[in-house]
């Protein structure tokens, strides 16, 4: 094995995933590809270039429609494992942020040593911004 390239997570509109993760988070797309109803969309984070984050919208060829409505609720209640961004400063991370229209759930609170704040992206995945 050499390693993990793509981790995905579930969104409910592929395209307005794609506005969030680029235009406020500052990902890039590595890959957008539709073969018929299915599109394999992938972002990445500046300087991760061996790492994508796949943006998936529950459905065919991967689970079936009554799976995939479960998991569009599910997402949509922020019922998902949170995610983390490690930032090198949390408060300026979070300033600039909010700054582009990120809608925290949290601000930044220092706590076990380090300082983090917590988002949603528009799916209702939820995120953590973690200073190193």
């Amino acid at each position: 094995m050499e390693g993990v390239q793509v981790v995905g997570i579930y969104v409910r509109d592929q395209d307005e995933a794609l506005d969030f993760y680029v235009g406020k988070l500052g990902f890039r797309v590595h890959s957008d590809v539709r073969n018929g109803n299915f599109r394999w969309l992938t972002v990445q984070y500046p300087g991760q270039d061996g790492f994508q984050l796949g943006l998936f919208k529950p459905g065919a060829p991967m689970v079936d429609d009554a799976t995939a409505q479960m998991l569009d609720a599910a997402v949509a209640k922020g019922a998902m494992p949170p995610l983390v961004l490690s930032v090198k400063d949390c408060r300026t991370a979070y300033a600039e942020m909010r700054a582009r229209g990120v809608e925290f759930t949290q601000e930044p609170v220092e706590r076990y040593g380090a300082v983090d704040a917590s988002f949603r992206d528009p799916s209702g995945n939820g995120w953590k911004l973690v200073e190193r």
